[in-house]
């Protein structure tokens, strides 16, 4: 049996909107077959997980950008960026908060830097009839409540994240087996 694409779905959450963006984007994620889900509150995770992953995914409330504690997790994966260890890996972000204007794509701009500077291939969502009211090309969001809107959004940007990650799998394999 072929090893399964492991995607980490990493989230803080303090009021709950997060959370519940979270389990729409898993959803998302295990809606396509051939990929493991590693479903990880903040609390629950370790830093080397993120050595055994094909795709990450994070996300945080909107506290006018990311929470300090997220911000200091990712801080210590400072190694892996020296490494290159994540380079060449999907990723992708969400955030839920009470405001639209409150700083939501300042988030979700934060997020992705980290994940840039990992050198990650970055995954967002396409534009839609549904972006008037939900979500952002950078990402999945909530404002004030998760909305059927919502949770759409962020299935479909789990769902992306776990082709995108299978489809640059099987290119690597590809490339290696004809050796290139």
């Amino acid at each position: 049996m072929a090893q399964q694409a492991r995607v980490l779905l990493l989230f803080d959450s303090r009021g709950g909107l997060t959370e519940q963006l979270a389990q729409a984007v898993a959803d998302g994620v295990q809606s396509v077959s051939g990929v493991e889900l590693r479903y990880r509150r903040l609390s629950e995770a370790n830093q080397k997980e993120l050595l055994g992953i094909d795709a990450l995914i994070l996300g945080s409330p909107n506290w006018s950008g990311m929470t300090g504690k997220l911000k200091e997790w990712l801080d210590y994966s400072g190694d892996l960026w020296e490494t290159g260890d994540l380079a060449g890996k999907v990723g992708a972000c969400f955030t839920a908060g009470w405001s639209r204007s409150g700083g939501t794509e300042a988030t979700l701009l934060q997020l992705m830097h980290l994940l840039l500077a990992h050198g990650m291939i970055f995954v967002g969502l396409p534009w839609s009839d549904t972006m008037r009211r939900s979500g952002s090309y950078y990402g999945a969001t909530a404002h004030g409540e998760v909305t059927d809107d919502d949770r759409a959004q962020a299935r479909a940007l789990g769902r992306r994240v776990a082709e995108a990650t299978l489809l640059l799998g099987l290119f690597a394999s590809g490339a290696a087996a004809d050796g290139s």
